[in-house]
């Protein structure tokens, strides 16, 4: 009986097709928008955290916080070289300890220009920061240790100061500061979030301090830690020791901030699982369209088969073997619509992925729950059609013109 109520309504669907295919058309979109939605989102997430990974989840960055005074925020102390250097000696745990402190800044080679970001390091910064020079050198530790200018630059400031120049051995003047190009750092593009980071210039720390900012303060510590199950450790003994060292009051809050990169990381796919869980459940409400849809149809399709319903129930059929045809025909139409909206929701991410630089990541539990949902939506709207057609009186039907 089963098979012959499904054979039944496969004829129907072919009978109209076009119709068939346009009332699943809102089954296919809204399929299609919520796996499309969830796979970039998905992508967005494992990129923007693979970039953060690769900074190291094992770095720490202590940076200064904000204090309460008179009712306001105020920028807090800043950090001095002796924080560094006490992390260093007193912090077993910490494998590389970089202060550093930037700034924008003009920078001019002949008659071209840049701003770019200039920051002060020490040696260990770029072990630290997972940084790698392409061509070139590091700075040497007499360099580090002398305040010579000398610098290293990022891509995009290589491209927009020398062009096809090579820029090794070149001086340039980094705002009022005469400083030698001895290395260009490795390509890193444009982040998920569009920055460039590959626009930067990198000085000596004593360089910047003293011929730029003017004064000894660190904006940011970078530091490292031997391995990431040793984090948590790290990160509580660096807030002790910034405590102490700072005499911040026994229940008064941190000056300063400390944070890892699994806290970044967190926050990150946090953040991106919100939104891509809205923007799903929005892409969501086209299934409900499309039920409506099917269930219009459906309507319209026991009105044109009524003396068909009336002839049936007249030589023996039974209302729920009526009903189950009707159901049978909305399931199918709706099953053929989640399927097709699988496909197109698939390749479509895929494609999409492409373009923006985003990995393929599929969520097979959600492209089940999309196909479920659009099975469901096929039995919610196609039931009441179907019982409005098991419950028609066999004479009134046969009537019907």
């Amino acid at each position: 009986m089963l098979l012959s109520t499904l054979l039944m309504a496969l004829r129907e669907i072919r009978r109209n097709t076009l119709r068939s295919a346009l009332t699943t058309l809102g089954i296919v979109i809204g399929v299609a928008a919520v796996i499309a939605i969830v796979t970039l989102g998905q992508g967005a997430t494992a990129r923007i955290t693979g970039e953060i990974a690769s900074m190291g989840v094992n770095m720490i960055i202590i940076s200064p916080g904000f204090q309460r005074r008179q009712g306001t925020n105020v920028g807090a102390t800043a950090l001095t070289l002796d924080d560094a250097r006490a992390m260093q000696h007193e912090i077993p745990t910490l494998t590389g300890v970089a202060p550093s402190s930037s700034r924008p800044g003009l920078v001019v080679y002949g008659n071209l220009n840049w701003n770019t970001m200039i920051t002060g390091i020490t040696g260990s910064y770029l072990q630290v920061r997972s940084l790698h020079v392409q061509k070139g050198r590091e700075f040497s530790e007499a360099e580090l240790q002398n305040g010579t200018a000398v610098c290293l630059i990022g891509e995009t400031v290589r491209r927009e100061v020398f062009g096809y120049q090579d820029p090794l051995g070149a001086t340039i003047r980094v705002g009022r500061v005469a400083c030698e190009v001895v290395g260009v750092m490795e390509i890193k593009g444009r982040s998920t979030f569009g920055t460039d980071q590959d626009d930067f210039l990198l000085i000596p720390l004593i360089t910047y301090q003293r011929r730029i900012s003017g004064n000894a303060d660190i904006g940011a510590i970078f530091v490292s830690v031997e391995s990431e199950s040793l984090t948590n450790k790290a990160k509580t003994q660096v807030e002790l020791l910034m405590r102490e060292r700072r005499h911040v009051p026994l229940n008064a809050p941190d000056d300063f901030s400390v944070q890892d990169m699994r806290e970044i990381i967190k926050t990150v796919q946090s953040v991106t699982g919100v939104l891509t869980t809205l923007l799903a459940a929005v892409a969501a409400v086209s299934l409900l369209v499309g039920g409506i849809g099917i269930m219009n149809i459906m309507l319209v399709s026991v009105t044109e088969r009524t003396r068909e319903i009336g002839i049936r129930l007249s030589i023996g059929a039974r209302g729920r073997e009526v009903l189950l045809q009707f159901l049978v025909e909305a399931i199918v139409l709706s099953m053929f619509g989640g399927v097709v909206g699988m496909i197109v929701g698939l390749v479509g991410s895929y494609a999409a992925g492409n373009a923006l630089g985003l990995p393929f990541r599929i969520l097979p539990q959600v492209v089940a729950i999309a196909f479920g949902f659009s099975v469901t939506v096929g039995v919610a709207f196609g039931f009441f059609p179907a019982r409005k057609a098991s419950r028609l009186n066999p004479i009134e039907a046969l009537r019907h013109e």
